[in-house]
């Protein structure tokens, strides 16, 4: 087993620039928080506006160099991270749950999800092709070829510390772009562990910058603003999210956001009830709620919602709460008193609007910032967390009367991320998943990510898509050369 003390000790804590660690250029750094304790765990550089433009100038310097490199080359450095990562699984998992809290389990789960986008790209590296034809007047030969966007900022969220890089990383290697890399504060560690792990594979210096940072406004701003950048890649909240492509307008930056989710969780009448419980469990408490793919509204029909809630309930009160490194827990806390402040008054304000309590509904745990598993019946549509994220782990379960209703009331939202439907009916399953406004949906299931398919949103959830056969797209540029021959 890793011993906390040494893996901590042993983690970079630096800016890593230029294929250096280095400190803040004025000396600055922050403190990371162990969020089921609220004690410090390390602390790491906090980067200045002169260190964002350092790692830029060294993500420019290589660009032209990096860009030439031989396809199987770029393939073999992320198949041998994907190896590493692989290998050094504990490592990274215990990392991960010391500075965001989710289970130990729950860890070693983002740990093969997250390198498995480093195997999926080392594979997709070498098939990326154009395409040669003749004009239908058959005076011009056209040929088509794609190139690498080029430096690339990608700033990425706290709750997936790990695979939220990768699924960012992954495919920028595979197409030869070089990177500046944003994590969040909260959760630095993991991406300066990542960072290090693909220094010592081969990836040379330059190709990946990393730099952690509480001055975000003033560090990202300038990079936005540099017409060297090519790419902003961002995941996170929505309003953060529309600043930043406002931001991104003046240079005409090629832009990619993943933002928020609202997801419904459909259960028809014909579901299987037994499984669409096994479903909820997964699709909610995946990483304690705190998932824009995390099913925020149950939408269970009439006839059914009784036999689902109590279901629901059992489980939801059958979880263990602590802290993610001890034996036996299955819910860890929320990332910080902000977040636990945010899931109660959504709570409370479902409960002042009438919505019944089955079960948890309020903090709990010693000093950490935990709260109770909750589910929530008779919950009317004008509560608030009908319409805004709860990133908690909190299940409201309202009815509905027939499909009509409940594709209506699953489309009520401005995001459109991911739904869930379950039912046995083939027919119904086409209708709802053609129906449903998302940019995901799956059917008899509580999980679609995966490094294979295009992830991503619509409406206010965002655009473009990572992972899958699109997923390298994101970070290639289109040529077109005419040739008379």
């Amino acid at each position: 087993m890793t011993d906390e003390k040494s893996l901590l000790e042993n983690t970079p804590t630096g800016l890593f620039i230029g294929g250096q660690w280095c400190e803040s250029s004025d000396g600055a750094a922050v403190g990371v928080e162990d969020p089921s304790t609220g004690e410090i765990l390390t602390k790491v550089a906090d980067a200045a506006r002169s260190d964002g433009r350092a790692a830029l100038d060294a993500a420019v310097d290589q660009q032209a160099t990096w860009a030439a490199t031989a396809p199987r080359a770029r393939a073999e450095i992320l198949r041998s991270a994907y190896d590493l990562l692989t290998e050094r699984a504990d490592e990274f998992a215990l990392l991960m749950t010391l500075e965001m809290g989710k289970p130990l389990a729950q860890s070693r789960g983002e740990v093969a999800y997250g390198a498995e986008f480093f195997r999926w790209f080392s594979e997709e590296v070498v098939r990326v092709h154009g395409r040669w034809a003749t004009s239908p007047d058959g005076g011009t030969r056209l040929m088509t070829s794609k190139q690498p966007v080029g430096p690339t900022l990608m700033i990425t969220p706290w709750n997936f510390p790990l695979a939220m890089g990768t699924r960012k990383i992954g495919p920028a290697i595979a197409a030869g772009c070089t990177m500046v890399v944003k994590p969040a504060s909260q959760t630095p560690l993991t991406m300066l562990a990542l960072a290090d792990l693909l220094a010592e594979v081969g990836l040379p210096q330059g190709v990946l910058n990393v730099i952690t940072t509480t001055r975000t406004t003033d560090v990202i701003g300038d990079l936005i603003s540099d017409p060297r950048l090519r790419k902003l890649t961002f995941t996170g909240s929505t309003p953060v999210g529309q600043h930043l492509v406002r931001q991104s307008a003046d240079n005409l930056l090629r832009v990619s956001m993943e933002l928020g989710g609202n997801a419904p969780f459909l259960v028809f009448a014909d579901a299987d009830i037994d499984r669409a419980v096994d479903g909820a469990m997964l699709a909610k408490m995946r990483n304690m709620g705190e998932a824009c793919t995390a099913a925020n509204r149950f939408l269970v029909h009439e006839s059914v919602a009784d036999q689902f809630s109590e279901r629901l309930a059992t489980l939801m009160a059958a979880e263990t709460v602590g802290r993610g490194t001890e034996d036996g827990v299955t819910v860890g806390p929320l990332i910080d008193g902000k977040a636990r402040e945010g899931v109660a008054a959504l709570v409370k304000d479902a409960t002042d609007r009438g919505a019944r309590v089955l079960t948890g509904g309020g903090a709990t745990g010693g000093s950490g910032y935990f709260y109770s598993p909750t589910v929530l019946v008779d919950v009317p549509r004008n509560a608030e967390l009908m319409q805004e994220e709860i990133f908690g782990p909190v299940a409201p379960i309202v009815t509905f009367r027939d499909d009509d209703e409940g594709l209506e009331i699953a489309n009520d939202t401005r995001f459109g991320l991911v739904a869930y439907a379950f039912t046995q009916d083939l027919n119904r399953a086409i209708h709802v998943s053609e129906g449903l406004e998302f940019g995901m949906v799956g059917v008899n299931q509580g999980i679609v990510s995966n490094p294979a398919a295009p992830f991503g949103g619509v409406k206010h959830s965002g655009f473009g898509r990572e992972g899958g056969f699109e997923g390298i797209d994101e970070y290639l540029s289109l040529k077109y050369v005419g040739i008379a021959p």
